[in-house]
């Protein structure tokens, strides 16, 4: 098997992420409010792509915007390939979500 280059451009990913948040006319304090962050300065931190929100952000943002996490990240690389990757990655989580909240009941 051949060896796999990727890389999330994390300033593109901000600017998608600005502009999806601004096609569903949420505001800073919106989202704020949505994740339970004290402050915005995470989330100002993804829209200038000093950082990338954590996977179970992702998957809230996704949810608030509507969309999934592969349109909302910015990849460079072997993007078909990557795709598979994420989509069993993120069925594996859902999995274990559901199991654990079978399981606490």
């Amino acid at each position: 098997m051949e060896p796999m280059y990727l890389s999330i451009q994390p300033e593109k990913t901000g600017e998608r992420i600005k502009k999806l948040l601004l096609e569903q006319g949420y505001t800073i304090r919106e989202i704020q409010g949505a994740f339970g962050f004290e402050n915005p300065q995470a989330i100002y931190k993804w829209l200038s792509g000093k950082s990338l929100p954590s996977i179970d952000n992702f998957v809230i943002l996704s949810r608030l915007l509507h969309t999934t996490i592969e349109d909302i990240l910015v990849i460079d690389g072997d993007i078909p390939h990557l795709w598979g990757i994420l989509n069993q990655w993120l069925n594996d989580i859902c999995h274990r979500m559901i199991y654990n909240r079978i399981r606490s009941k």
